[in-house]
């Protein structure tokens, strides 16, 4: 007989799987890069990445789904599961394959740094937690440095504004913390890969015909093929069962810590993959905006105010 894990065990297998989709993820801003192209040389539309990359995982999710005789979820997880795909599967995807013809992936890497901070905050507002002044505080310092960044590196001419495209990189961050926040807590009743895998079946009837719509013509680089690929495989699919799991096995708060090297295995990534270089004034920002992550992690979050029923009308003991 198998012995049963021990807590520690089980926290450290949740921080490995963690770390590997971290990794997995990590990926993603550079292979968009290399599937959108730039503007002096386009190649797909990020349209079709976000719902064509949808359509693939969820047909591998239909597979998976009836090879482990998945059950139907509850009548009270589709709604939960709508706002992870709302999240995960449509907004972070779509949002970030429009801005990456016009961004390099260590700029948006440092863009979407505060994301461990968002879905902390996500998190805690989906539980009715209360993080402490801290923690709020660390929030909104990471989220100045990013807009500071954005603005510094807005071009020439372009003043005291944030470009369109690091909008749309704070959005898709925001999207995303929405998606893993509630997956995370799907994932405390469901199987950790059913979460995603039922996320993007419900999302085919409307994956399927926008990326038919979008579908790109046949003289494309290969490269921007296989980069398609790996987000549609890896960053759509296969990460999520690291990751879901990762949480589920090691709690929210402490597997999400390994979201702090994510920004940096994403700059790291990029230099290979597309040629782009490091600065010192990215390296700096991207420093500075994990280590307000790093501190907004380690301030306190108190757990919600007890809830009684309202019949008891008093909280004074009975005495028999």
């Amino acid at each position: 007989m198998t012995a049963p894990a021990t807590p520690d065990a089980t926290l450290r297998r949740g921080l490995w799987l963690g770390l590997l989709g971290i990794v997995i993820f990590s990926v993603t801003l550079p292979m968009t890069r290399l599937a959108v192209g730039t503007p002096d040389e386009p190649q797909m539309s990020g349209l079709f990445i976000a719902f064509g990359r949808a359509v693939v995982a969820a047909v591998l999710s239909a597979v998976f789904l009836l090879a482990t005789r998945a059950p139907l979820p509850a009548r009270g997880d589709w709604t939960p599961l709508a706002i992870t795909a709302g999240g995960v599967v449509f907004g972070f995807p779509l949002l970030t394959s429009v801005a990456m013809r016009h961004v390099e992936a260590v700029h948006a890497s440092v863009i979407v740094g505060v994301l461990p901070l968002a879905t902390a905050a996500v998190g805690a507002l989906l539980h009715r937690q209360r993080p402490s002044a801290g923690f709020w505080l660390c929030a909104a310092a990471g989220s100045a440095l990013v807009v500071v960044f954005a603005v510094l590196r807005s071009g020439p001419g372009a003043g005291l504004r944030i470009s369109l495209a690091d909008t749309l990189l704070l959005g898709a961050m925001m999207c995303a913390a929405v998606g893993y926040a509630w997956g995370a807590r799907l994932s405390q009743r469901m199987r950790a890969e059913h979460v995603i895998c039922w996320a993007l079946v419900l999302s085919l009837p409307l994956s399927l015909p926008l990326a038919a719509i979008n579908l790109p013509g046949p003289s494309l680089k290969a490269a921007s093929w296989w980069a398609f690929g790996y987000v549609a495989v890896f960053s759509m699919w296969l990460g999520f069962f690291a990751w879901y799991r990762g949480l589920a096995l090691g709690g929210t708060v402490r597997v999400s810590q390994v979201q702090l090297v994510q920004p940096f295995l994403s700059m790291l990534f990029a230099v290979p993959l597309l040629g782009e270089k490091l600065d010192a004034l990215t390296i700096g920002f991207g420093v500075a905006v994990i280590a307000t992550v790093f501190v907004g992690k380690q301030m306190p979050v108190n757990p919600a105010p007890p809830v009684y029923p309202a019949s008891q009308g008093s909280l004074k003991t009975q005495r028999p």
